[in-house]
């Protein structure tokens, strides 16, 4: 019998069974892996290439589809990989586009992206963004992707003290630019 899709995101017991799974090559368990950190690959993204996000994110998945027989680690270990292509992706479609400008409408947002992100979530992404890239980036690994600091500072490939100054000031401005706004 066939259990039902889940509804519910993917917990972190889900995750780790489906990196085991996604590395013995089942397809349910790269799409559990898929489901549960696209929403905060894609976040990341956004502040570090704006509307080329999604292209780097797929270019980032069919980089780990490419390389994940070659992965060894927990969950962490994995997350840790996974937005260290993700960053080396997005620098690589930022190279590109700067590169070779292209004269494009603005694309209108897809139905996933939409029911990916809601109103305070673009909020709080757009208001990261405005941070120096090295702040935004160290507080979206950190804090939205859940990244502890040796982790960040691989992805980044900066030092552990360097994270945490940068996560630090990020957030401090963050707060600072808070200062009037209420809920």
């Amino acid at each position: 019998m066939r259990r039902p899709a889940p509804t519910r995101p993917p917990t972190e017991i889900d995750l780790e069974d489906a990196l085991r799974a996604a590395q013995d090559g089942d397809p349910r368990g790269f799409a559990t892996l898929w489901r549960g950190l696209q929403p905060a690959v894609l976040r990341y993204l956004r502040v570090v290439v704006g509307e080329q996000a999604e292209d780097a994110a797929s270019e980032t998945w069919l980089q780990v589809i490419r390389d994940l027989g070659r992965f060894h680690g927990d969950l962490g270990a994995f997350r840790g990989w996974l937005f260290r292509i993700a960053r080396h992706r997005g620098l690589d479609e930022k190279r590109r586009r700067t590169a070779t400008p292209i004269s494009e409408p603005p694309a209108s947002p897809d139905a996933a992206t939409l029911a990916l992100e809601d109103e305070g979530t673009a909020w709080a992404v757009g208001l990261i963004a405005t941070l120096p890239p090295d702040q935004a980036e160290a507080v979206m690994l950190r804090v939205v992707a859940g990244l502890d600091v040796a982790a960040t500072a691989r992805v980044l490939g900066k030092r552990p003290g360097a994270v945490r100054i940068a996560t630090m000031r990020g957030l401090r401005r963050l707060a600072g630019s808070l200062g009037g706004v209420t809920g």
